[in-house]
């Protein structure tokens, strides 16, 4: 670990989080009195420093949740289009870095939660679903967990999938998704939202709906 700062009584550290003979770039943010660590999944052509996605942590964090960015690929194979959508490749990485955050000062009480973005959101679910309980909530914005179809019925985690209203086809993936999911569930669409969240307002909306979740299951 390294470039450690103190900012609003939260730690903020630069990590390298070890998988398979490689080292993925993150940032973990705990919160002084944390209730939860949050593990964000982005989308493809993404990364750690995504200005939605940490926009969306610094609301959690501010909500004293902690929470994991990080690259689950290298710059090498984020550059090939076959490797961004490997989803099988991003949900091992994020399962590997979820044993690793438990791992860390401070963290190992804490309850996991996923936040996965387009392909991400996948990956989220995959990881929710080979962790069973373990898996405490997760929330997809503008997901594709139609990518995950085969361990939906297995995810025993509260899921949360956000969709913007003016986002056609992943409104409808997202209900297909939706009826296959057995657990605690909710389909949040964003009224005058894009896939991106770009609108004003529409990411704030998307902020606000995920700390009311994660807090409802894993602020206790």
């Amino acid at each position: 670990m390294s470039d450690l700062t103190i900012k609003d009584k939260r730690t903020r550290i630069t990590v390298k989080i070890p998988a398979n003979g490689i080292f993925l770039d993150g940032i973990l943010t705990i919160p002084s009195q944390a209730k939860g660590i949050l593990l964000f999944a982005h989308g493809s052509g993404s990364s750690r420093h995504s200005p939605r996605n940490n926009f969306v942590a610094t609301v959690l964090n501010d909500a004293r949740f902690g929470t994991l960015l990080m690259d689950l690929l290298t710059s090498q194979e984020d550059a090939s289009y076959d490797t961004r959508f490997d989803i099988e490749l991003l949900t091992r990485r994020l399962e590997q870095a979820s044993k690793w955050v438990k791992e860390q000062p401070g963290c190992a009480a804490l309850p996991v939660g996923f936040f996965g973005a387009s392909t991400g959101a996948a990956a989220a679910l995959n990881a929710a679903a080979t962790l069973g309980s373990a898996a405490g909530a997760v929330v997809s914005r503008g997901g594709r967990p139609d990518l995950a179809t085969e361990a939906l019925p297995r995810v025993q985690a509260p899921t949360l999938l956000i969709v913007g209203s003016l986002d056609d086809v992943v409104i409808e993936l997202n209900r297909q998704a939706y009826r296959l999911l057995k657990s605690e569930k909710q389909l949040a669409i964003v009224k005058g939202a894009t896939h991106l969240f770009e609108e004003p307002g529409t990411l704030e909306e998307v902020a606000r709906l995920a700390t009311a979740w994660f807090t409802k299951h894993l602020g206790h």
